[in-house]
C-alpha cells in the first residue's frame, strides 16, 4: 500500500515538471515568435504587399448598455464592444516552425491598425477606444475587440412625448483612408443585441446597418462607413404617473369652479390656483425638452388645458357680474327667460325653492275680484293702477259729503259757524267721541250734537292717510319687484353655470382620452 501511494507520488511530481517543460518551451517560442515577427516590422504604414490592394476591415457592434440620452443636448451615451478583423500581410508564421502555435495575443499598440472612428462624435474630450490586446492568427488575421463608451450626437424629435420613438445613428468609417485603400465589411445585417442590458427609461426594438459610400466635397475619392440605427422606443409608465395622470386630475377640477356657489368667493381664486399648478408642470416638461419649434404633445396638452381654464375663470367672473347684478339692472329679456329661465333650467336641473324636480312652479293664478275689491292686493303686491281708482273714488265721495254737511250747517246756523272758523281742538273731539271715516266710500258716523267741523278735519286727515299709505305701497311693490329682479338674474347666472360646467368637463374628459389614448 505504502508503495503504491509513492508511485502515484512520483508520477504527479513528473506531470507537475513537465508542463512546466510545455510551458516554458510555449513561453520560449511565443517569445522567439514575437522577435521574428517584429523584428523589421513598422505600424505606421497600411500592411500590404501591393499598395494599390484595398484592404478589407470587418467590422462588428455589440450594444452593451444605453447609459443616458440626453435630449436637451440631444446626446445618445452608449457602451459599445467594437471588434475590428483585419489581415496583416507581415505577420503570419507556420505554425509548425514554432510547435504548432498558432495565436499570440499582444499589445494592440504594436500592431498597424485602422483608423475607423464615429464619425458623429459628440465627446468633448475625443476619448477612443481602450487599449486592449489583439490576438493574431498564423494566417495574418488579427482581431481587435475593445470597449468604448461613446457620446454620439443624436436628433431627438419630442413630438409625441411622452410617447415617442427616437432613431439614433451611429456612424464608423475611416477618418483617413478612402475606399481604394481601406473597405469596411459590415459583419452582421445589425448590431449585436445579445448581451444587453436592459435600460429602464428605453425600449431597443432593432439596431439594423447598412453600409455606405459617400463622396464628400472636399475629396474625389469615395469613403465607405457603415450606420447603425438605434430604434428605441420611451417607456412613459414614469411619465403617466409623474406628469400625465396629475395634469388630468387638476384638469377636472376646473369645470367644478362653475359648481361652486357664486357667495362662497373662491371661484375665482380656484380657477387661478389651478392654472399656477399646470405651469409649474408646464416648467417641468420645458426644461427636460429642447428648445425646439416642435412641441411635445403632452406641452400641448397642457397649454390647451391652461386656455380652457383660462377661458372658464373669464366665463366665471362674467357669471359673477350676473349674479351680482343690483337693483339698479333692467329686466331680463323675454328671449332670456324663454330660452334660459325655462328650457335651459330644466335641461340642467336648475330649480328654486319651491319649484318641482319635474316642472317649474306655476304662477299663481287668482280669481275675478268684484268691482269693491279691485284695490286690494293681488299675491302679496298692490297694483297701482287700483290704488289709484281707490284714492279718487274716496276723494270724490268725501268731497260730496262735505258739501252736503256744509249746506246743512248754512240752514241751521248762523254764516259766522262756517269752515273756516272751526276750532282748532274739533279734532281731538271728534277722537274723543269715536268719530271715524270709512275709507271705502268716505262716510262719516255721527259726531253727536250735529258738529260738522269734526267732520270737515277729520276727512283732512284722512287724505293725509291715504297718501302715506300710498306711499308704503309704493316702495313695498318696488323691493317686491327688485328682489324678483335679482332673483331672476341670479337663476339665470345659475343656470349659466351648469352649461359652461357640463361644456367643460366634455371638453376636459376628451382631451385626456385623446392624450391617454397614445399611451395604448
Amino acid at each position: 500500500m505504502e508503495l503504491w501511494s509513492s508511485k502515484l507520488s512520483l508520477q504527479f511530481i513528473l506531470c507537475i515538471y513537465l508542463l512546466q517543460d510545455c510551458w516554458g518551451a510555449h513561453g520560449k517560442l511565443a517569445q522567439k515568435l514575437l522577435n521574428d515577427l517584429f523584428t523589421n516590422y513598422t505600424s505606421a504604414l497600411r500592411p500590404v504587399e501591393d499598395t494599390d490592394k484595398v484592404m478589407n476591415v470587418t467590422l462588428q457592434i455589440t450594444l452593451s448598455q444605453i447609459i443616458d440620452m440626453d435630449e436637451r443636448n440631444q446626446i445618445l451615451t452608449a457602451y459599445l464592444w467594437i471588434r475590428q478583423v483585419w489581415f496583416d500581410a507581415y505577420l503570419s508564421w507556420n505554425k509548425d516552425d514554432y510547435d504548432g502555435l498558432d495565436t499570440i495575443r499582444i499589445p494592440s499598440s504594436y500592431v498597424w491598425r485602422p483608423d475607423i472612428v464615429l464619425y458623429n462624435n459628440a465627446d468633448d474630450q475625443f476619448t477612443g477606444s481602450m487599449e486592449t490586446n489583439v490576438v493574431i492568427r498564423h494566417d495574418g488575421q488579427i482581431m481587435w475587440d475593445s470597449p468604448a463608451i461613446t457620446k454620439s450626437s443624436c436628433k431627438v424629435d419630442v413630438s409625441f412625448f411622452p410617447f415617442d420613438s427616437q432613431q439614433c445613428r451611429l456612424t464608423f468609417g475611416s477618418w483617413t483612408y478612402n475606399g481604394n485603400q481601406i473597405d469596411i465589411v459590415n459583419a452582421l445585417d445589425s448590431g449585436d443585441l445579445t448581451d444587453f442590458v436592459e435600460n429602464v427609461e428605453w425600449e431597443v426594438l432593432g439596431m439594423p446597418s447598412k453600409k455606405n459610400v459617400i463622396l464628400y466635397g472636399c475629396c474625389s475619392d469615395p469613403y465607405p462607413d457603415i450606420t447603425y440605427t438605434l430604434l428605441l422606443k420611451r417607456r412613459a409608465s414614469f411619465y403617466i404617473f409623474n406628469l400625465l395622470l396629475p395634469c388630468v386630475m387638476i384638469s377636472f377640477l376646473a369645470p367644478l369652479g362653475f359648481y361652486l356657489p357664486a357667495d362662497s368667493g373662491e371661484k375665482v381664486s380656484l380657477g387661478v390656483t389651478v392654472l399656477l399648478a399646470l405651469t409649474v408642470f408646464q416648467l417641468l416638461v420645458a426644461e427636460s425638452m429642447p428648445p425646439s419649434e416642435n412641441v411635445p404633445l403632452i406641452g400641448k396638452y397642457y397649454i390647451a388645458t391652461m386656455t380652457m381654464i383660462t377661458a372658464s375663470t373669464a366665463l366665471t367672473i362674467f357669471i359673477m357680474n350676473i349674479h351680482h347684478c343690483g337693483p339698479e339692472a333692467k329686466s331680463i329679456p323675454i328671449w332670456a327667460k324663454k330660452v334660459i329661465l325655462e328650457y335651459m333650467a330644466r335641461i340642467f336641473f336648475v330649480y328654486e325653492v319651491g319649484e318641482s324636480c319635474l316642472s317649474p312652479q306655476p304662477p299663481v293664478q287668482t280669481e275675478p275680484r268684484p268691482q269693491q275689491d279691485e284695490g286690494r292686493t293681488v299675491n302679496g303686491q298692490a297694483r297701482k293702477e287700483d290704488f289709484a281708482l281707490k284714492v279718487r273714488r274716496n276723494q270724490d265721495g268725501m268731497a260730496q259729503k262735505l258739501q252736503e254737511d256744509h249746506e246743512d250747517l248754512e240752514q241751521g246756523v248762523s254764516p259766522s259757524l262756517s269752515m273756516v272758523n272751526v276750532p282748532a281742538n274739533c279734532y281731538n273731539s271728534c277722537k274723543e267721541e269715536g268719530k271715524h271715516v270709512s275709507l271705502d266710500r268716505g262716510e262719516s258716523s255721527d259726531c253727536g250734537g250735529g258738529k260738522g267741523c269734526c267732520k270737515a278735519q277729520c276727512l283732512c286727515h284722512n287724505q293725509s292717510l291715504l297718501r302715506n299709505i300710498e306711499f308704503i305701497a309704493n316702495y313695498y311693490r318696488d323691493q317686491r319687484a327688485t328682489q324678483k329682479r335679482t332673483g331672476e338674474w341670479k337663476k339665470v347666472a345659475k343656470v349659466m353655470d351648469r352649461f359652461f360646467m357640463w361644456i367643460f368637463f366634455i371638453m376636459v374628459f376628451f382631451m385626456s382620452l385623446l392624450i391617454l389614448g397614445k399611451a395604448i
